[in-house]
Order: structure tokens, then sequence, then C-alpha cells
């Protein structure tokens, strides 16, 4: 489109005139999307629209209601984080429906708001899927982009992951994994703790439990002998 897109509608159609066929059908095969309503818009265009419309609350929400895939991947991009309230992230996380929107949202918007860490402890105790998973996709995203962090905040993150490490579900067990490695990356001092954890899961007679450890080991051991 020549013009510059500033509302929902402008959006949907620079969405549309932008979707390939071949992205559409390729998403569940291929990459495991599963969602009821897309277009087939590439992660790259979706990231140039949500650039071009900048930092847009409101703008967010129009998007989020739309219902579109695409659309609501550019609401988290566009969101003002400091605007997002505590009801909007559990409006949001009840309609997440495939972990691509559960880890874009997290890494964009949800890592960023004032509620955060609330939303990891209280998400980590729920039972839906794709709940769980944002609450572990949240506490992987925090690893690398809340600098402030105290390592409390991370070792309590440790427990969680030991408390919820038998899920059994592989959405699940892959965000609780990824959110091990990241926290034994994050600094020296909180390595020997996650990898101590690590090898407890992967010792562990529970074979989700192994499933999370045995990688985590392999991947915080490495770490430990770079220089």
């Amino acid at each position: 489109m020549s013009t510059q897109p500033t509302t929902v509608d402008d959006a949907l159609d620079w969405l549309r005139a932008e979707a390939d066929p071949a992205v559409l059908e390729a998403m569940g095969p291929r990459y495991g999307i599963h969602t009821k309503q897309a277009l087939g818009v590439p992660m790259n265009k979706m990231k140039q629209l949500g650039k071009q419309m900048g930092t847009d609350h409101d703008l967010a929400a129009g998007l989020w209601s739309s219902g579109w895939y695409e659309a609501r991947i550019v609401a988290s991009i566009v969101d003002d984080p400091e605007a997002v309230t505590s009801e909007q992230m559990d409006s949001w996380v009840e309609e997440f429906d495939n972990w691509a929107i559960v880890d874009t949202v997290c890494f964009n918007l949800f890592d960023r708001t004032p509620h955060a860490w609330i939303k990891v402890d209280e998400w980590a105790a729920r039972d839906e899927e794709f709940v769980k998973r944002t609450a572990f996709a949240l506490l992987w995203s925090l690893t690398g982009h809340d600098a402030d962090a105290p390592d409390t905040h991370f070792l309590h993150g440790l427990e969680l992951i030991e408390r919820e490490a038998a899920d059994g579900r592989p959405l699940v067990d892959k965000a609780i994994s990824m959110a091990l490695r990241a926290i034994g990356k994050r600094r020296r001092g909180l390595r020997p703790v996650a990898l101590e954890l690590a090898e407890h899961l992967a010792a562990s007679n529970d074979p989700a439990a192994r499933r999370i450890g045995r990688p985590a080991v392999r991947e915080l051991t490495k770490t430990n002998q770079s220089p």
C-alpha cells in the first residue's frame, strides 16, 4: 500500500495485501502454528507494519480485537507496555491459541509491563496449556530483557521450574526448558544453581523432567566451560 497505515482497517488491508498462501499453508505443518484466523503474512512484514504504525495503546487494542493472528502480532509491537493493565494481560492470555502468539507477545510486550513478574507467578500456577506456557515464556524473556531484576527473582523462577517440570505437555515443557537454560546463562552467580537443578531434573524418574533437564545440563555445562 502506498499510504501510511494508521487505523485497524488500514492495517488489515495492508496485511491482506502482504498475505502469501504458501506461508499460510506452512504455518501448521512446518511451524506448528495452529490458529483459526490467519492470513499467512511473513514475520518480517508484520514487524515492518508495526514499526510503521508506531506506539499506540488504543490501536493495539483494536488490532487485538480483530481476532486475526497477524494483527495480534502487530498489536504486541505497537502497544505501550506502560499502558498495559493486569486485566488486559489476563484477557489476552485467555485467547492465546498457539505457541507463536505466546512467545511473540511475551518478548515484544509483556516482559516490559509493570506486571510481568506477578504474572509469571500467577500463570505458572494455572493448568491451561497456553497460560502455563506463557508463564515460562515470560520468565524466559525476562532473563534477557529485565536488566535490573535481582537474582532473587530468577532463583524464585527456578523454584517454579522445579515445581512444574513434570507437566509433560511439549509446548509447556519447551518453555520451561528454555527458561531454565536462560536463567543459567544470565549471570555467573546463577549458573551453578541452574545447573544443579538441571542435573536434578535430568536424573528424575519422570520422563518430562528428564526431557527438560538433559538438554539444559548439556548447554549449561558447555557455558560453564566457556572463558
